[in-house]
């Protein structure tokens, strides 16, 4: 058990910071306001961060506004370029594609920035379903809500989950029952692992009468925890493949 420990340690001391920007989607397509959004998913075992998975969606217009947010708080810090503007619409496949790698790009390099990395700002954009008049709201302190209490209460929503699992949905096999919430305590204690960050991680829940199934993704394999209604566990040690219970 001395092996595993020393193995958690080093892996705990060894903070990674995973962002994906992926999925364009046209929003309102054929309006005259129709916009292209990504997806940006997020997983890390930071203590910076208060959720350590989560998946949001944003436009190109929000990317600006943070950018000049986070210029505007960063002093002397220089802030990442965002991919450039289009004189007109561009909704090929092309230029959507160049400007997701150009987003990604820029968030990649904003996340290796202690300076930027503790604006508050950033963590509602990356981590919360929040408009930017609601974001500026929240940290100015005229929301009833704190940055992390906003944070939480998007992880734990059925907002936070509507993004993997309308994914899922498609693939159900006949007479198989459609994921569901987990409970408050079991959602909040699943946010709180610290697992390995090299790959794109996904929860699932299977439901139960007296358990509830989390299905763990790590790339092509999955490992399945259950875990009882009333009672979750929250001595879980990761090494690669395995999951040993303290």
């Amino acid at each position: 058990m001395g092996f595993w420990c020393r193995m958690l340690e080093n892996q705990e001391q060894e903070e990674v910071i995973t962002v994906r920007v992926q999925d364009p989607r046209v929003q309102n397509e054929g309006s005259w306001n129709s916009y292209v959004d990504y997806k940006i998913f997020l997983h890390t075992n930071s203590k910076a961060f208060t959720a350590k998975t989560s998946c949001v969606r944003r436009r190109y217009r929000e990317f600006v506004w943070l950018r000049k947010q986070l210029q505007r708080n960063a002093g002397l810090v220089p802030v990442p370029e965002l991919p450039g503007k289009s004189t007109f619409f561009g909704s090929s496949d092309e230029f959507i594609e160049k400007r997701r790698q150009g987003l990604q790009h820029f968030l990649e390099k904003v996340l290796q920035s202690v300076v930027l990395l503790s604006d508050s700002q950033l963590h509602l954009f990356l981590q919360s379903q929040l408009s930017v008049p609601e974001i500026e709201a929240c940290v100015q302190g005229r929301s009833p809500m704190s940055v992390s209490d906003a944070i939480l209460r998007y992880a734990m929503s059925n907002c936070g989950w509507a993004q993997e699992e309308r994914r899922g949905s498609s693939h159900l096999a006949k007479g198989d029952q459609p994921k569901r919430r987990p409970s408050d305590s079991i959602m909040r204690s699943v946010l709180n692992l610290t697992l390995p960050a090299r790959l794109p991680v996904f929860l699932s829940i299977a439901p139960s009468e007296k358990t509830t199934e989390v299905m763990v993704c790590l790339g092509s394999e999955t490992i399945s925890l259950t875990w009882l209604s009333h009672h979750v566990s929250r001595n879980f040690m990761w090494c690669p493949g395995l999951l040993l219970q303290g």
